[in-house]
């Protein structure tokens, strides 16, 4: 049944770019902080080399995962089938926050679409790759990804977003700190 990788092969590597949806889970180092999944769709993953996979942050209600992939680095990513043969891919690792000021961050936006109200990149390196069956996964027909996100951050614009990460992205629910806008702009 499951069965854990060396590296993001060729078949995973197809499996994981295939899929419309994603989850990233982290948590703070505290025991009373709050753990976090986020679901992620949008052409927003890229496959960067056999262990390594970096997706694109936009600007969202909360900051949990760069709050969290900050103060300690620890995260997991997990890929299911809704449709086709049942599987879960996860990868466990160390991410990194790859904000605008990042060396590598124009390197990995020329990866990606121009996303309206991209707040940073997350850039997991894997320390475990393991698939499992999805016999419990139920199956959904894929419809399409929404617009919504990227239509609000279009209709914003650059300063009003900047003024939306401010109040909004500043801190994590428990506390840490989020986005450090600085003097400069998202």
């Amino acid at each position: 049944m499951g069965k854990v990788y060396e590296c993001i092969n060729e078949t995973l590597r197809t499996f994981i770019e295939s899929q419309p949806m994603f989850f990233v889970a982290t948590a703070p180092r505290s025991d009373e902080g709050m753990i976090n999944v986020s679901p992620k769709g949008l052409d927003s993953l890229r496959v960067l080399d056999d262990q390594t996979i970096a997706y694109a942050d936009l600007i969202g209600s909360g900051i949990e995962t760069v709050s969290h992939v900050n103060e300690n680095g620890r995260i997991t990513m997990m890929f299911c089938a809704f449709e086709g043969p049942p599987k879960i891919v996860r990868l466990h690792g160390t991410g990194e926050v790859i904000d605008p000021h990042h060396a590598d961050f124009d390197t990995l936006a020329q990866r990606f679409p121009p996303f309206t109200g991209l707040r940073c990149f997350i850039r997991l390196r894997c320390q475990r790759i393991s698939d499992s069956c999805g016999f419990g996964v139920p199956l959904f027909e894929y419809q399409g990804q929404r617009e919504v996100l990227t239509d609000w951050a279009d209709r914003k614009g650059a300063p009003e977003l900047e003024e939306y990460v401010r109040a909004k992205n500043s801190t994590s629910i428990d506390g840490l700190p989020g986005m450090d806008l600085g003097d400069n702009e998202v």
